[in-house]
């Protein structure tokens, strides 16, 4: 009973909202956050090749930095490294890092698409997106026990089907689409932000038309943590509508140059 009763606290005590007006549960103080991912960015650069070209770094930076400027945050204060890797990826963490690999960076065939990239990531971090996946976790695996002390130790066998059964039930009901929400409201950050910075909001629909034409995964949007590439065409598109005015607006735009 009082696994119960401190479980429900905490989580009353934790809600949160998103940038986007959404709930979250937030358990992780945001410093402690921030420690993590500076700890696990200092890691990277240990275990992975750093790109120190001049021209791949600067191109880079020169994106991170506009749409730094564009959320009201202070560059400076931001680490950010391009890794010796081919996969497509870029990341953002708490503690104010970004990375990129090289194969994004090759993938990306403009900078409003690098722009898109890095926009979106900077998304996860200024929703806190990292600290309510811990959360989450953190909550399920309470809750299973919790759920284990109320069940007793009677008929083991039936109690461990209820509780594979509630676990496959946290990974696609909550866990998973969850991961996919906080997916699409980095895009719709991303477009946000770029757009504020001067970057082509159309660049992001053109990224993921890309990736879709190269893409070999055959698996279900709802075994998956991210959104299909044409779900998220079509938000995207439909967003672009609102941001496309912002973006013109802007009279210096940014010209990042490789």
């Amino acid at each position: 009973m009082r696994t119960c009763l401190f479980f429900f606290i905490l989580v009353l005590a934790s809600c949160a909202t998103s940038p986007m007006g959404r709930n979250q549960l937030l358990l992780v103080d945001s410093r402690q956050m921030d420690q993590l991912g500076a700890q696990s960015f200092q890691e990277m650069k240990k275990q992975s090749k750093i790109d120190n070209s001049r021209s791949a770094n600067a191109y880079v930076r020169c994106i991170a930095d506009q749409l730094l400027y564009a959320v009201g945050e202070n560059p400076q204060s931001w680490e950010v490294k391009v890794f010796v890797d081919d996969s497509l990826n870029a990341f953002a963490l708490p503690g104010r890092k970004i990375g990129v690999h090289t194969g994004m960076l090759n993938f990306a065939k403009s900078q409003h698409q690098l722009a898109a990239v890095i926009g979106h990531e900077i998304g996860h971090v200024k929703a806190q997106h990292g600290n309510e996946r811990v959360s989450q976790t953190m909550v399920t695996q309470l809750g299973l026990q919790a759920t284990e002390i109320y069940l007793g130790k009677e008929d083991r066998q039936k109690n461990n089907l209820i509780l594979a059964g509630l676990g496959l039930g946290a990974q696609f009901g909550v866990l998973l689409p969850f991961s996919r929400k906080h997916e699409v409201e980095a895009d719709l950050l991303g477009v946000e932000y770029m757009s504020k910075a001067g970057f082509d909001p159309n660049g992001a629909v053109e990224l993921w038309e890309n990736m879709q034409k190269s893409s070999k995964s055959s698996v279900p949007e709802f075994f998956s943590t991210h959104p299909s590439n044409r779900s998220r065409i079509l938000a995207l598109q439909k967003e672009i509508k609102k941001y496309q005015p912002i973006y013109l607006a802007i009279n210096e735009k940014p010209n990042c140059r490789r």
